[in-house]
């Protein structure tokens, strides 16, 4: 496993559209591994494949419960709304308000290439929703109702 270098606002490569994994290999799992340990190193709780400069749809996601891949995630479904706090390893030293929806369905493979659905909420579902954006090209700082200075949070 290796820790990548995060790709940082202002890059190209953080605004383009992601391709579909066509099948789950041992290239990708080692992929997601150190797409793991990069998260970790940044301390960050989410990651997606652009932000180490890989072009693919996958996210990476640990919100306390343990690491967990999604592979072509997409969100099939969602509920309600929140404005909460989001940070971004790609953007560091800044944070701001958000807006997303509370609840969110998203349908995606796992490492092994089986389907997964994932009913998400809270925090979960605001990660969900961040790094998916990212596999479009979509940064928090598009989205941003109101920015605030930044007390330390490293990215969602």
């Amino acid at each position: 496993m290796a820790v990548l270098e995060i790709v940082k606002v202002g890059s190209e490569l953080l605004r383009q559209q992601t391709e579909t994994v066509p099948k789950v290999t041992k290239k990708i799992v080692g992929l997601i591994a150190d797409m793991i340990e990069t998260m970790y190193a940044a301390d960050g709780v989410g990651l997606a494949a652009p932000q180490v400069g890989i072009l693919l749809k996958i996210i990476v996601v640990d919100v306390g419960e343990g690491p967990f891949a999604l592979i072509n995630p997409r969100i099939i479904k969602a509920e309600g709304e929140e404005i909460d706090v989001e940070g971004c390893l790609s953007v560091p030293g800044k944070q701001g308000y958000v807006r997303r929806a509370a609840k969110v369905w998203v349908d995606a493979l796992d490492e092994k290439g089986k389907n997964v659905r994932i009913e998400a909420q809270e925090l979960l579902a605001r990660a969900l929703q961040h790094e998916i954006d990212h596999l479009n090209g979509v940064l928090y700082i598009d989205l941003l109702e109101e920015e605030i200075p930044d007390n330390g949070v490293k990215g969602v």
